[in-house]
């Protein structure tokens, strides 16, 4: 008991320091995945305690920005879920075929593959001449490798198989040209696109949506984080604005559900009433 103490205090110090020296809050993620990240930093740095690690952090800014970047879940694909992307255009692309124009926030975007997704799907539907998708991280690092719209062969298999359960309506290499080890996608794409680092912690509402992706990134945030973050959401949406989230995360627990209509409960789709 005394141990797992000394450890939970060792963590909130860790997370306060980088929060007052680095202006990165992570003291409301949930503690099971922070302290993974944590201990899998020190094993690399070969550190024997929390506090060691505080001290480098503290002192050393390429370890503190590395353990940023630890903290930054990067786990993503194009179509990830694609029943949801199916629900998407049945549900909520016949609502933006009605406006003038369209404005998206994605959320936690990470690599971009999944703004791409959104990007193809659009194309697909004729909506993409219309609309502006912003796009945000807090890590800089996967914002650049966004930009590059570039991505590894091997994953275009299982990308393409998203692709067509997704509803996608053509040749899913139509979309980009490859070498020995890469796929590079169409540029046109992303003409769109606007990338720029958000923190959903920190930062505040920068425009009003049609449409707000932020999915699979609120499951690391404990509760009142998550709350805070749905309070964001509801700010930045427009009337009848639609929130998709991922498919572990509901919005039936947070103060914010009372101002949402289910559109699917399946697929984590909300429509702001």
């Amino acid at each position: 008991m005394v141990e797992a103490e000394r450890e939970a205090l060792e963590i909130d110090l860790l997370l306060e320091g980088i929060h007052r020296l680095y202006g990165y809050d992570f003291r409301n993620y949930v503690r099971t995945s922070i302290r993974r990240r944590i201990q899998s930093r020190m094993r690399l740095e070969k550190l024997p305690t929390i506090t060691a690690l505080l001290e480098r952090t503290l002192h050393d800014k390429l370890v503190a920005e590395q353990l940023i970047k630890d903290f930054s879940i990067n786990v993503t694909e194009m179509f990830r879920d694609p029943s949801f992307f199916r629900a998407f255009r049945a549900k909520v692309v016949p609502y933006l075929r009605e406006l003038p124009n369209i404005r998206i926030w994605h959320a936690g975007c990470s690599t971009g593959e999944e703004v791409l997704s959104i990007a193809i799907l659009l194309e697909e539907e004729g909506l993409l001449n219309k609309t502006h998708i912003f796009a945000t991280d807090m890590n800089a690092a996967v914002i650049d490798k966004a930009r590059t719209r570039t991505y590894p062969l091997s994953r275009m298999q299982c990308y393409t198989k998203n692709y067509l359960q997704a509803g996608g309506s053509r040749e899913f290499s139509t979309y980009y040209t490859t070498d020995d080890e890469h796929a590079y996608f169409a540029a046109s794409l992303m003409r769109h696109v606007t990338f720029f680092q958000h923190n959903l912690v920190t930062d505040r509402s920068f425009n009003e949506f049609h449409v707000i992706f932020c999915r699979n990134v609120l499951i690391y945030f404990n509760l009142s984080l998550q709350n805070r973050a749905h309070e964001l959401f509801r700010e930045s949406l427009s009337p009848a604005g639609f929130l998709g989230l991922g498919s572990k995360e509901s919005l039936s627990y947070v103060d914010s559900f009372q101002h949402f209509d289910v559109v699917d409960s399946v697929e984590k789709l909300y429509q702001k009433s």
